[in-house]
């Protein structure tokens, strides 16, 4: 069982295509809400660096704040694909 995050937004068309691909892949994650202003995304700036979404957290596998929508995907599809 994966032991995965995802830092992201309602509405954001990117945190969707994520999401999509952990569903098509069958995992399991826990999923943060951010706040839609920018400023106050303190959590995900720690995290990341940065304070947009989708933000990727893989604790099993060193990953501490993956940012960049098609970075995840390609980075589950490799390490979770079948």
């Amino acid at each position: 069982m994966a032991n995965l995050e995802l830092y992201e937004l309602e509405g954001c068309p990117y945190c969707a295509k994520v999401i999509k691909k952990l569903d098509e892949l069958g995992l399991e994650y826990e999923s943060h809400m951010v706040p839609r202003s920018h400023g106050e995304r303190t959590e995900v700036k720690e995290i990341s660096g940065q304070t947009g979404v989708p933000v990727l957290v893989d604790t099993d596998n060193g990953v501490d704040g993956m940012p960049e929508s098609d970075d995840i995907v390609e980075y589950l599809e490799e390490t979770y694909g079948q």
